[in-house]
């Protein structure tokens, strides 16, 4: 086990020196080199921030019809996942693409002043997000109602257990793997969520129980996409 962490670990290093990049682009890589990918249940929390990720990952390659790969690289060499959510969301609805889009957020302090240009229609981009992109909230805030956007639209959650999920403090990440769990097991999304925020259950055990296999989250998150059709 030693052996196998220590290597993954030299894995990581390598991957960050083996590019020709400046310091500063080194700093910013985020490593998503996850030394735990399997649920264990004598530490049953140890791969749950790989559970979250991956899931996060699969729905976002699925609703935005994008490789999955691509999305972890973008993380890796430092694009945080609340700008890549908007990003797409907004290529989405428009002749842009990501990219575009992204360089255009890096050379702006805000969103709003990014998509100023574009002169966009509300309509388009949706209520709630172009409520949150009018209000110049922090990109946090606007990849919630990106991912909110989602839900409703595609009707993973009603707009009550949607709102209850966000007031009782439920990431992104979590709101997605939560409905992911309640959507194969017809339990309560709520109490899924609140049974691993109390500790009385984890992600990596949640996952099991349902004998959901990570290695094919995508087709389970497109499953459930095909349960809730537009």
């Amino acid at each position: 086990m030693y052996f196998v962490t220590s290597t993954k670990i030299l894995l990581c290093l390598s991957l960050l020196f083996l590019s020709p990049m400046s310091a500063y682009a080194i700093s910013a890589i985020t490593c998503h080199c996850f030394t735990d990918r399997s649920y264990d249940a004598g530490h049953p929390t140890a791969a749950d921030a790989y559970f979250l990720a991956t899931t996060q990952n699969s729905f976002f390659a699925i609703v935005f019809n994008t490789d999955k790969k691509s999305i972890v690289m973008k993380k890796q060499h430092g694009t945080s996942p609340d700008d890549l959510w908007v990003a797409y969301w907004i290529a989405s609805k428009t002749g842009n693409t990501p990219d575009r889009l992204l360089q255009a957020k890096s050379k702006s302090d805000s969103w709003k002043k990014a998509v100023v240009p574009i002169n966009l229609p509300p309509k388009i981009l949706g209520e709630r997000f172009s409520n949150a992109l009018n209000a110049n909230v922090p990109t946090a805030r606007l990849s919630e109602a990106v991912v909110d956007e989602l839900f409703l639209k595609d009707q993973l959650l009603g707009e009550k257990d949607l709102a209850d999920m966000r007031k009782t403090g439920a990431t992104n990440q979590e709101l997605i793997i939560s409905t992911v769990i309640a959507t194969k097991t017809m339990q309560p999304v709520k109490q899924l969520y609140l049974a691993v925020k109390s500790g009385t259950k984890s992600w990596g055990s949640l996952l099991s129980w349902t004998k959901i296999d990570t290695k094919n989250m995508q087709q389970e998150v497109a499953n459930i996409l095909t349960l809730h059709p537009q």
